[in-house]
């Protein structure tokens, strides 16, 4: 009976000790990776609002972007540090000079906006997927307040911005999204995420 119960105490003690191991000395989990990213388009396309929402920052405290600013915007697998540059007629044209070191491109465009501003968006993402410092990396392009009545759907935007034959053979990705649905918004940068790993996973096997 006794040897009973010392292999009950030992089996215990192990038990115990294995659980404090589990809880008490588990290292600290892997880090995630960050990604640093540009994200441009015009002024009203609401990229402040889109980034500051992701943030979980109050809509209060959203002011349009002049300059430029830069967010860490967290997921799950990984952290975006974005800078977002204003889209007013007079910064454009610097648009170039902070391109640098960027590994991948948000384009944010009003999808309900007048024909004159979406003609312009259309010559600011032709150009920007065409410089040479943006051409190769994964770019995601978000038709942006789908919950307007005058929206285009992602079909009339592909079509018009002519994305099938200008973005044949880069990674790019076209998404509706609006401030109203998170998921549908988080998805979008779930799929650029894995459009970061994929490049990063093919310049480690070159």
């Amino acid at each position: 009976m006794s040897e009973c119960i010392q292999i009950s105490f030992a089996v215990c003690r192990i038990g115990m000790y294995t659980c404090f191991r589990a809880l008490c000395c588990k290292g600290p989990p892997p880090a995630r990776p960050e990604y640093d990213l540009v994200c441009i388009g015009l002024t009203g396309s609401g990229k402040t609002s889109l980034l500051s929402k992701l943030c979980s920052e109050s809509p209060d405290s959203v002011v349009s972007t002049t300059g430029f600013s830069i967010k860490a915007v967290p997921f799950q697998n990984a952290i975006l540090n974005v800078k977002e540059l204003g889209g007013a007629d007079n910064i454009r044209k610097y648009w170039s000079r902070y391109y640098q070191g960027s590994q991948g491109v948000i384009f944010v465009l009003d999808s309900a906006s007048s024909e004159d501003d979406l003609e312009t968006a259309r010559n600011e993402l032709h150009s920007a997927l065409q410089h040479p410092q943006l051409c190769t990396l994964p770019f995601l392009i978000l038709a942006n307040h789908q919950d307007k009545p005058a929206a285009r759907s992602v079909q009339e935007v592909k079509k018009y911005f002519e994305l099938e034959p200008l973005a044949r053979g880069k990674r790019w990705i076209l998404q509706p999204c609006s401030l109203d649905d998170m998921d549908t918004l988080k998805d979008s940068f779930s799929q650029l995420i894995h459009l970061l790993e994929e490049k990063e996973q093919d310049a480690v096997r070159m």
